[in-house]
């Protein structure tokens, strides 16, 4: 466990996710579910879901969370996952992050990304990838501050909100 500072923020304490921060999470990601193209996901997670999918997080693909000291409440969680499922593919995991948006814009994704990019390493990978709807411009500069870059865009690949959504794939390479 590690503490980092953002700029006008206490102290965020970043560690493993839990089963019992799983109806914390199922918020932060349902609100981006239901109004934002963040996920290309249409259905709000249940939170059985939830528990489920943090179940499936161990080792090298574990979830972290950001956790706000004076609250104690989560307010940030962050996870890789395998990129593809053939062998070849192994040494390539997938970022997501994802910040409650009261805490938007006070560097906590970048303190996530960066213990995500430090467990990468540490776990041997070679590539993280970023799989980005592509206006999210926020975004974009999140990764490229931490030595992503772009390397290509798929062109209307997602539908949400009755329009076209394009994904901008940026990646880092150890």
């Amino acid at each position: 466990m590690s503490d980092a500072k953002p700029a006008d923020d206490p102290v965020i304490v970043i560690r493993p996710a839990t089963l019992a921060d799983a109806g914390t999470i199922a918020e932060i990601y349902n609100r981006e579910v239901t109004e934002t193209t963040a996920t290309f996901d249409l259905v709000p997670r249940s939170l059985a879901a939830q528990k489920e999918w943090l179940a499936a997080r161990s080792g090298a693909f574990a979830a972290i969370v950001g956790i706000d000291p004076a609250t104690r409440q989560v307010v940030s969680f962050a996870s890789l996952s395998p990129y593809k499922e053939r062998a070849a593919y192994r040494t390539t995991v997938e970022d997501s992050i994802y910040v409650h948006r009261d805490y938007a814009g006070r560097g906590i994704g970048k303190l996530m990304l960066e213990r995500l990019i430090d467990v990468a390493r540490q776990s041997g990978f070679h590539s993280v990838v970023a799989r980005i709807e592509a206006s999210s411009a926020a975004s974009r500069a999140l990764h490229a501050a931490c030595g992503f870059e772009l390397v290509g865009v798929e062109r209307e690949v997602g539908r949400k909100f009755n329009r076209w959504l394009d994904v901008a794939i940026m990646q880092r390479l150890f």
